[in-house]
């Protein structure tokens, strides 16, 4: 049967995948966002454009922080399941304004489980971060690592929020909750801020590329189609999960380092890259790598894009999009 389903973050990367998703296996959707400046909100809004034109989505504008507004639209729906998406995101913005960080991702979080818990919404799913496990965590990382040493302020603000998720719980006998810890994600509509992105369209414009560090960073990279495989999948388990708050890792369990991930950039492009060599910046962690098993088994999770695939397919999206239409000009004249 159809469920209705709030998506919060709509319009981003992930959620714009999310609500596509749902809309395709016949759910009814209403996507909540605050269309935040961090990025063009035109872009934002381009990346609803297909479900805009669906019979079975609506968009409402509102801050996850807003109270008022977060009780009025799970009143008006009364849905099945909540997906929290909405986030401020990134590791190194979250150093030059961490009390926003905190105001959004710890606060909005909480706004949204007491507006559920006000409204008996049983079934949440809540966005984290493989950041919350710092460089302490022996790689793969698995979910029962302790996760109390996070190295920046969006770290800890995600690790916070999956505390308040473990509260609730508590709290609300009834309540079945699940956090999943996003390990990089990356594919169509990605972040403009984000690596592959910004590689893509520097490289392909003849502009150097921010190359941090020695290039022995790694991460484990997670084609879209995968995570949001892994989020629905997390919507399923809920209608059955005994109360409580659950814990998974969303990652294509497989590391890459700096010096490949450019490597596989510059041969999708078909040009070499230049480098603005730069020192490693604080807050970022030196390996991701994420243990799947128990999302495989709980889940159905079975991630399938490997970076050395999933790349040509983003600069393949990149190029057809027309996003990079005017660094190539500018290249060519170059």
């Amino acid at each position: 049967m159809p469920e209705k389903v709030i998506v919060t973050g709509a319009a981003g990367f992930i959620g714009s995948h999310v609500v596509e998703a749902l809309l395709a296996r016949g759910d009814i959707v209403v996507g909540f966002d605050n269309f935040d400046s961090f990025y063009d909100p035109d872009l934002k809004r381009a990346n609803l454009a297909e479900a805009m034109l669906h019979p079975s989505f609506e968009l409402v504008e509102g801050d996850v922080r807003d109270a008022a507004a977060m009780r009025r639209v799970i009143d008006a729906f009364r849905p099945d399941a909540i997906v929290h998406l909405a986030a401020r995101a990134g590791v190194r913005p979250s150093i030059q304004d961490p009390a926003l960080y905190a105001a959004v991702n710890v606060l909005g979080t909480t706004v949204l489980l007491d507006a559920a818990r006000a409204a008996k919404i049983s079934r949440l799913i809540i966005a984290s971060s493989s950041s919350v496990y710092g460089n302490d965590a022996t790689p793969p990382f698995r979910e029962d690592e302790p996760a109390i040493h996070p190295i920046s302020p969006y770290a800890a603000t995600k690790r916070a929020a999956e505390l308040m998720c473990e509260t609730y719980a508590a709290l609300c006998d009834w309540m079945r909750i699940i956090s999943l810890r996003f390990f990089t994600v990356y594919g169509p509509r990605q972040r403009p801020d984000l690596a592959i992105r910004s590689f893509t369209r520097k490289i392909i414009a003849g502009d150097p590329v921010p190359f941090f560090g020695d290039g022995t960073a790694e991460r484990d990279y997670t084609y879209i189609t995968d995570t949001v495989q892994g989020v629905l999948g997390a919507i399923d388990r809920t209608r059955a999960q005994a109360p409580g708050h659950e814990i998974f890792n969303l990652g294509e369990s497989a590391s890459t380092s700096l010096v490949t991930l450019v490597t596989l950039i510059e041969k999708a492009v078909g040009r070499r890259a230049t480098f603005e060599r730069l020192p490693v910046q604080p807050g970022d962690v030196r390996r991701t790598l994420a243990d799947i098993s128990r999302a495989r088994q709980h889940l159905g999770y079975a991630p399938s894009v490997q970076v050395t695939d999933g790349i040509p397919r983003f600069v393949a999206w990149f190029r057809e999009s027309g996003i990079g239409a005017a660094s190539a000009i500018t290249a060519a004249r170059g």
